[in-house]
């Protein structure tokens, strides 16, 4: 049993749960208001047919900022924000969970039970927040003549294309989530069992918690990638391609490899990930497990049963 596991022996599952849905959302806060200019662009990419490139990438954003101005840059972001933030807050709060109800490495080190553990803690997550992320890719590749706010796209979605439209992509997302949340959670878990048996008398360090986030995103987000590009051509259809906008998951995918290839369409914008993903990844879980760590010492917390 390492560090991390018997730091906090004392606490109720009550309060695990409480600071790892607060330190969750601010940890999903941050990371991705870190990376969300890149992250607009990454989306403006998967579901157009250009060819991605990095100059390509960064003319947009400066194109934007030229055209619209500095705060254009996070359009999109509010809606992503009001996602993230309940979605990182379940994210790591489940992820607890399951490590708990699945004993995993409670005794020994069970590395099948990490990945399952992530995948399910990342089902979790979706399963609940999967409308707020199809309004942030929504108002990500729209301008403010389409949607004005948050609500405008509930409301817009619901008035034209009907309550089932929130959910469109919804079961293509989870069957991406698991191997991504999956490999995301056992990579980083792992890395840390296996720094503390190289060198336990040393607690592991933010730097490494960081670089431990950023390989973890990296391998993650490169496995499960294709399901993000096809998740994102359902969602925005209707306000991009309005022909396609009854096509199901299997048929875009179709469709993206036989216009654009595999490499080209599958993947295209990948290499945006893998520049802003593992710095995401990363700062999400160190915020976390020093926010977590904060909050469950602290006097105040501890009054809370």
């Amino acid at each position: 049993m390492n560090q991390d596991q018997t730091e906090n022996t004392s606490l109720s599952n009550t309060q695990k749960v409480l600071s790892s849905l607060i330190a969750g959302g601010c940890a999903g806060a941050v990371s991705k208001t870190t990376i969300a200019p890149f992250d607009r662009a990454k989306i403006n990419f998967q579901v157009r047919a250009e060819k991605f490139s990095y100059r390509r990438c960064f003319k947009f954003i400066k194109d934007t900022y030229r055209k619209d101005g500095f705060i254009c840059l996070y359009r999109g972001n509010s809606a992503n924000l009001a996602r993230v933030i309940p979605a990182a807050a379940i994210y790591f709060s489940a992820h607890e969970q399951w490590k708990r109800l699945l004993n995993t490495d409670k005794y020994e080190k069970t590395p099948g039970r990490r990945f399952i553990a992530g995948s399910l803690a990342g089902l979790t997550s979706s399963t609940i927040t999967y409308p707020l992320d199809l309004a942030r890719a929504r108002m990500a590749v729209t301008s403010k003549t389409v949607y004005t706010n948050l609500f405008s796209v509930f409301l817009t979605v619901f008035r034209t294309e009907g309550v089932f439209a929130l959910y469109r992509g919804a079961l293509w997302s989870m069957i991406g989530v698991l191997p991504y949340s999956g490999f995301v959670f056992f990579t980083y878990e792992s890395l840390k069992h296996i720094r503390l048996d190289y060198q336990s008398h040393r607690p592991i360090n933010k730097t490494e918690r960081m670089c431990f986030g950023a390989i973890s995103g990296l391998i993650g987000q490169t496995v499960s990638y294709p399901f993000d590009v096809i998740r994102r051509r359902l969602q925005t259809a209707a306000v991009i391609r309005p022909n396609e906008r009854y096509l199901g998951a299997i048929a875009t995918a179709r469709k993206i490899i036989r216009e654009e290839g595999i490499t080209s369409g599958l993947y295209k914008g990948v290499t945006m990930n893998w520049f802003k993903g593992p710095i995401s990844i990363g700062v999400s879980f160190m915020t976390f497990d020093t926010l977590i760590k904060l909050i469950r010492q602290s006097s105040l917390f501890s009054q809370i049963s």
